[in-house]
């Protein structure tokens, strides 16, 4: 069959295609009803406009960048599925660039991406959302983003971004966890390089603080946000002579590890060991016993994150609007319990 053309949209929306091309670009000057219209016929079609083509047209370009370097997959996916579907939305194509975050030479990187690519701008996602001299370097050489970080508040620093309140919701993971009457709680970092292991422990932190249970450094296992990090943490806080008879692993990978040492030395989830994870990932759900986590909207932070990002570059004003706020929320399930009596 023959790809359907901006002129067969034009035609079965009864407009221009001049219309149809304002409606594609997102401009504000079409009326909602013919709005409406044409994207009823773009679907009907399956009409797609070429990003590279209209960018060549045009002296502005037509395509995002999303910039990552995570090692948990479910987390990447979500965040390129919630930005690109943002992309095809209105038009725009999507390059996704993996990179190191460490790397000294990460900004000329980055700025010969958006100039070879001819990219109208960057998603960032964490850690390099979180490197304050790569954004400032970012933005000093023209580059338009929009930066996704964990934060309690709006970092009201002059660059837009979509940040999440992780501490709170670790709080409340860990105030589930005393509740249920667990004072031993062992705590698996995620990397130290993202803003949201540290805001997770911090949450961790305040919980026992507030509760009035001492802070015991044993408990505490250095890691990365991988499955393997969780499994060896795991089996170094079991190993102790008085081990924890709670886990609070940073991500859903963690305390997947953490479900699979428990299992192999023979524990009963959750009466032997509560194992709490955070972001709500596919396998929370599918794991046995479920996972106790934090629902994390990752699809939606990004959405929200690439509609700022074209809100930044129609307006050329880096303060359009606020900076949006997410919380996570508590999701208890069967992974958790009270602890067994002491006998």
């Amino acid at each position: 069959m023959r790809r359907p053309t901006i002129k067969d949209v034009a035609e079965r929306a009864e407009v221009s295609l001049k219309t149809v091309s304002r409606v594609i670009n997102d401009e504000p000057s079409v009326q909602a009803r013919t709005r409406e219209r044409v994207r009823q016929a773009i679907a009907e079609l399956g009409y797609q406009p070429d990003p590279s083509a209209r960018s060549l047209r045009s002296a502005q370009p037509y395509a995002l960048g999303l910039v990552y370097d995570n090692p948990n997959p479910y987390y990447v996916i979500a965040v390129q599925n919630g930005v690109l579907s943002v992309c095809r939305e209105t038009g725009y194509g999507l390059q996704i660039h993996p990179c190191d975050s460490s790397s000294p030479n990460l900004a000329n990187e980055l700025i010969e991406l958006v100039q070879h690519s001819r990219l109208a701008g960057l998603v960032l996602a964490p850690p390099m959302s979180e490197r304050n001299e790569l954004v400032t370097e970012l933005i000093a050489h023209g580059v338009n983003l929009v930066r996704i970080v964990s934060a309690a508040a709006d970092p009201q620093d002059g660059s837009a971004c979509v940040y999440v309140d992780d501490r709170d919701a670790a709080y409340d993971i860990t105030e589930h966890l005393i509740q249920l009457g667990h004072s031993r709680i062992g705590f698996l970092w995620g990397g130290k390089s993202h803003g949201s292991s540290w805001e997770r422990y911090k949450g961790y932190e305040d919980a026992l603080r507030e509760y009035g249970i001492p802070l015991d450094a044993e408990l505490v296992v250095e890691g990365d946000y991988s499955f393997d990090d969780g499994f060896r943490g795991a089996r170094r806080l079991l190993a102790l002579p008085d081990r924890p008879t709670a886990i609070f692993g940073s991500n859903d990978e963690i305390a997947a590890g953490v479900l699979a040492a428990a299992k192999s030395s023979g524990m009963n989830v959750p009466y032997d060991l509560s194992i709490a994870g955070f972001e709500d990932s596919p396998f929370s759900k599918q794991s046995w016993p479920a996972l106790t986590t934090a629902k994390q909207a990752t699809q939606d932070i990004a959405r929200h994150a690439a509609h700022r990002l074209l809100q930044e570059i129609r307006e050329h004003a880096p303060k359009a609007s606020p900076n949006e706020g997410f919380s996570p929320e508590l999701v208890v399930r069967g992974s958790t319990a009270p602890p067994r009596p002491k006998t």
